[in-house]
């Protein structure tokens, strides 16, 4: 597994000591976990950015956010991201009928 070295300010040194504390983890196992949730949360935040501005299809901000469409359906609504634009809807439906 490839290593990462980076240094942390003494404050986030020591929540990081509580944290394996309190979970009963060691460090690096700590920050792993850490990091995985992190950016777990960054892809869902750029996807719902991107849809938000229209530059990527719902089932693409989906993909990107690595998520089930329906879960990521409950995210766009608990976020109340608006991705359908009135003037979009009309122009997909003339080109349709």
């Amino acid at each position: 597994m490839p290593e990462i070295s980076v240094g942390i300010p003494e404050e986030l040194k020591k929540e990081l000591e509580e944290l394996t504390k309190e979970e009963g983890l060691e460090e690096s196992v700590a920050l792993r976990k850490l990091l995985i949730t992190a950016i777990s949360e960054w892809k869902k935040e750029r996807a719902l950015k991107m849809l938000a501005e229209g530059k990527i299809s719902y089932m693409k901000a989906a993909e990107k956010a690595g998520m089930n469409v329906w879960d990521f359906a409950d995210l766009v609504r608990e976020k109340k991201i608006v991705w359908m634009k009135e003037e979009r809807i009309l122009k997909d439906l003339n080109a349709r009928f």
